[in-house]
């Protein structure tokens, strides 16, 4: 069985994706049990959770207490991919990630554990993603774009061919980055500054 843990907007957009596949989703977790998502039952965690044979996604958008979760509970967690996104077969992809409707990955792009890649955005041939990574909709990493663990990269930004983009750095919608990026900053524009510490 699957289970979502979190039950707000996104965890919507990953259970139509389970839905689209074909996968029956057995309920979602979050701290406030009241919270309704269609039909599905709601738990606190872990309720009927089994950890040796259940599979978990982690449905919050927010790529720090994705994962906070995730370093909590050892769980099996399960992958979900648009049956509308386009996936190379050479991509690796890590447990826990979700690629959303319209998204593109491209050959020997390696994918880290517990990311998104949000809908209509593009990642193109050789990228590293870290763990816990956003690619928010729209965004286009070029050829041989590194992203950090828990960076989060705004909706609408590109990331031009070979960029470094540091971890937990964020990176400002619509902005266009043409230099590496440290860690733990928030950059934006076009071209894309360093406008403050990401804290």
């Amino acid at each position: 069985m699957i289970y979502l843990y979190g039950a707000g907007g996104h965890a919507k957009v990953i259970a139509e994706i389970l839905e689209r596949n074909g996968i029956a989703i057995a309920g979602f977790f979050d701290d406030n049990p009241s919270k309704k998502i269609w039909n599905y039952t709601g738990f606190t965690f872990p309720g009927p959770f089994n950890l040796a044979d259940d599979e978990l996604i982690i449905s919050i958008g927010n790529n720090s207490i994705r994962k906070m979760i995730a370093e909590k509970i050892n769980a099996n967690y399960y992958t979900a991919i648009h049956p509308s996104a386009i996936v190379s077969t050479h991509t690796v992809i890590g447990a826990g990630t979700v690629v959303m409707g319209g998204a593109l990955i491209n050959a020997d792009t390696n994918i880290g554990k517990h990311c998104i890649v949000n809908s209509s955005a593009s990642v193109d041939h050789d990228c590293r993603l870290g763990d816990f990574v956003h690619i928010s909709p729209k965004a286009t990493l070029c050829g041989g774009v590194e992203v950090g663990d828990g960076a989060h990269i705004g909706a609408g930004a590109v990331i031009i061919p070979g960029i470094k983009i540091g971890s937990n750095a964020v990176i400002g919608a619509g902005s266009l980055v043409s230099k590496d990026i440290r860690d733990n900053v928030v950059a934006v524009g076009n071209p894309a500054r360093i406008i403050k510490q990401n804290l």
